[in-house]
């Protein structure tokens, strides 16, 4: 994967660093994983806005992605690696040898054609789907379940990848991507690997148009509204504000936001960074 930069024909393309998708090979999706997508614009059940910035944007369709991976033993062929909307990083078609079709989040280095499982007692292999006490220590893992049976909740986004460092008694203590050291059930699914599109994180967008087609709306400074619509609002000419904090008075920056005595507390061997 890899990205190119334009030549800038248009203002919009001087600073943007945009994807190749040279390794997409499908580029219609599959009818029969695809469900509409409603835009709620921000807007609650009553039609006020709860969320503000958020409206517009391209019209999408949401793919049914398999986060559980519980179809144990069922041989699958890639059958296609392709672009979602939904998500930064690519997604894999997979036919099952039953007949059954279904996407994952396709990890890196996986090609058309190649052979991929899931289920307790299986070789760790790229693209892979087993049982944390099976998988052997160091092993660089991804889409790594929380609770047994939920499906994958930790390292899904372009380019993450968390890392299998020990195993003591039920648990098994993983590296995540933030720093953080946690522990997670020896019963709970991952897949070897990392997640692909590692290249996502340095591409740009060019222009605030293509901000607007993700349907993500200007967003204003408080710094530069009236002192009755924020609380870092007024001052004459280029005044600080003050503290940062939210529109309803929140403090920000440096803010302790986790709920104290947390269940998962105890499970967290060393805090991210």
């Amino acid at each position: 994967m890899a990205v190119k930069k334009l030549r800038p024909v248009t203002p919009g393309q001087r600073f943007r660093v945009a994807p190749v998708f040279d390794n997409i090979t499908k580029t219609t999706p599959e009818k029969s994983l695809l469900t509409s997508k409603k835009r709620g614009g921000g807007r609650n059940n009553s039609g006020r806005m709860t969320i503000r910035n958020v409206g517009g944007g391209h019209k999408q369709m949401l793919r049914d992605v398999d986060f559980k991976r519980d179809k144990h033993n069922i041989p699958a062929t890639v059958k296609a690696i392709e672009y979602d909307p939904s998500r930064s990083a690519r997604i894999a078609l997979l036919f099952y040898a039953d007949g059954e079709k279904r996407y994952i989040i396709a990890p890196a280095g996986i090609k058309v054609d190649d052979k991929i499982v899931s289920g307790p007692g299986i070789a760790p292999e790229v693209g892979n789907c087993l049982l944390l006490s099976e998988i052997p220590l160091g092993t660089i893992i991804h889409a790594i379940e929380l609770k047994p049976g939920k499906g994958a909740a930790m390292a899904r986004s372009a380019g993450s990848y968390a890392q299998l460092v020990a195993r003591e008694g039920k648990y098994s203590t993983i590296k995540l991507p933030s720093g953080e050291v946690r522990m997670v059930l020896n019963t709970c699914y991952a897949t070897v690997g990392t997640v692909s599109n590692s290249d996502h994180m340095i591409e740009r967008m060019g222009k605030a148009g293509r901000n607007r087609w993700k349907g993500r709306r200007p967003r204003v400074r408080g710094v530069a509204m009236n002192p009755v619509d924020h609380p870092m609002g007024g001052g004459e000419g280029r005044s600080s504000g003050g503290h940062p904090r939210s529109r309803n008075g929140k403090y920000a920056k440096g803010g302790k936001t986790r709920k104290p005595n947390k269940y998962s507390d105890k499970l967290i061997v060393t805090k991210r960074k």
